[in-house]
């Protein structure tokens, strides 16, 4: 059974590593945040600047920088960090954990949410190991704090809240399309809206146990323990 995402809250901050992992999880449900007048901050830990194959890291960069903003600006998100740790390299390590810790305490969310920390989304589907010393570098920053944000949520499988995304889904869509040139390099042959539609439709659950409506995003509450 699932609980409903928590309304009574302000300003969240999203964390993550690269560039386009936000719209492969929570634009729709940030597209709805925005919507209702709450503010959400992303920050991510890298460029991407080795993510597109034959585009060199000075080239590729600032490239997946600016696609991120416009898929960022989208569902309603301007202020997008970026922290220049080197992508596919990003580890569980102090200076990570200190970067995370002072992000949140200048922006003083009442939220966090960053990605999935476990080892598969499911079985034969293995998490990517930056997410996973991402994720445990989040919640080791945030227990480090003397005041942290009221909630620490993942964006992952089998999870304890699900915010219904009804209406946000085309937004979704289009905030990861907005990913075009790292899109069409993977997959060439398939137009990127369809790219991004048929992610969105992976990421965006049906009706969850306890749940009202169509579509979801799936939330795991680490903080406080539930």
């Amino acid at each position: 059974m699932h609980r409903p995402f928590p309304t009574d809250w302000h300003r969240a901050l999203v964390l993550v590593p690269h560039p386009d992992d936000p719209e492969y999880g929570v634009a729709a449900a940030v597209a709805k945040w925005t919507s209702q007048g709450k503010h959400v901050h992303y920050a991510l830990a890298c460029r991407g600047e080795v993510g597109i194959p034959g585009i060199p890291p000075g080239e590729c960069g600032p490239l997946r920088e600016r696609e991120q903003r416009t898929s960022a600006a989208i569902v309603g998100v301007d202020d997008v960090q970026f922290w220049d740790f080197p992508d596919s390299q990003i580890f569980n390590t102090p200076q990570l954990r200190a970067k995370i810790a002072e992000t949140i305490t200048q922006l003083a969310p009442d939220v966090v949410i960053t990605l999935y920390s476990g080892p598969e989304w499911e079985p034969g589907a293995p998490n990517q190991r930056d997410h996973i010393e991402f994720s445990k570098a989040v919640a080791e920053a945030y227990d480090s704090l003397p005041n942290p944000p009221r909630w620490l949520f993942e964006n992952g499988p089998h999870g304890t809240h699900g915010e219904v995304v009804d209406g946000f889904i085309e937004l979704a869509v289009k905030s990861l399309a907005a990913h075009e040139v790292y899109l069409s390099v993977y997959d060439p042959d398939t137009p990127v809206i369809e790219q991004a539609r048929k992610q969105v439709d992976m990421t965006t659950l049906p009706p969850l146990p306890g749940i009202d409506g169509e579509r979801a995003v799936e939330f795991i509450q680490k903080r406080p323990p539930v």
